[in-house]
């Protein structure tokens, strides 16, 4: 089995759980709580800003073959994501200017761009997030909420292009060949980010 595989296997009660968490489910049902969705979009906007910079870093590291790649990822994040999060701010009134990172998202920027200091196990740390979500998306939209704001969100980590950038993340820690212990230790460091990450400050 690849360490990427693997990574998944033991992944996959960590994503059960979140789909468990009540933040989760109010997405899934399209009643979760306006206030809750705002705050959580406002901590979001504030992770993924850290994490086209944690993509940089590993970019300047990445060999030849997968440079591209991490630029592409940089740019996806940035330019593609970030822009569902302004869309999807300016309609819950998010305040992504004045947001501050909560214990969640400072604690789980900080690990992911300590991580990246080392070109394989910042792959590791990061899986989480794009496997993660894309698992999560695939999910949710086997029986997708009604509630357009929140079906929106839902069709963005289901799309097959979002899962197409996980299995490119899937290849390079692959072929980086990082320790098999270590990165199984980081993926659940960031799977335990992951799930402290919908415990939404208010």
């Amino acid at each position: 089995m690849s360490l990427a595989a693997h990574l998944e296997k033991i992944g996959l009660p960590l994503v059960e759980e979140q789909l468990e968490h009540p933040t989760v489910t109010g997405i899934a049902r399209g009643d979760l709580d306006v206030a809750v969705f705002r705050s959580w979009l406002e901590q979001d906007h504030l992770f993924l800003l850290d994490y086209v910079r944690v993509f940089s870093r590993l970019a300047w590291q990445a060999p030849d073959a997968h440079l591209g790649d991490l630029v592409d990822l940089a740019h996806a994040t940035f330019h593609d994501e970030l822009e569902l999060h302004r869309s999807l701010s300016a309609e819950f009134g998010a305040d992504l200017e004045g947001a501050k990172k909560g214990p969640a998202c400072a604690a789980y920027t900080a690990f992911l761009l300590d991580a990246a200091a080392d070109y394989a196990e910042g792959l590791a740390a990061l899986y989480p997030c794009m496997w993660g979500y894309s698992t999560l998306g695939r999910r949710l939209a086997e029986n997708p909420p009604a509630e357009p704001r929140y079906r929106r969100w839902v069709d963005t980590y289901a799309d097959p292009g979002f899962a197409g950038l996980t299995r490119r993340i899937a290849q390079m820690i692959d072929e980086a060949g990082g320790d098999r212990e270590r990165s199984e230790a980081l993926f659940l460091e960031g799977m335990r980010h992951e799930i402290a990450f919908w415990d939404v400050p208010l």
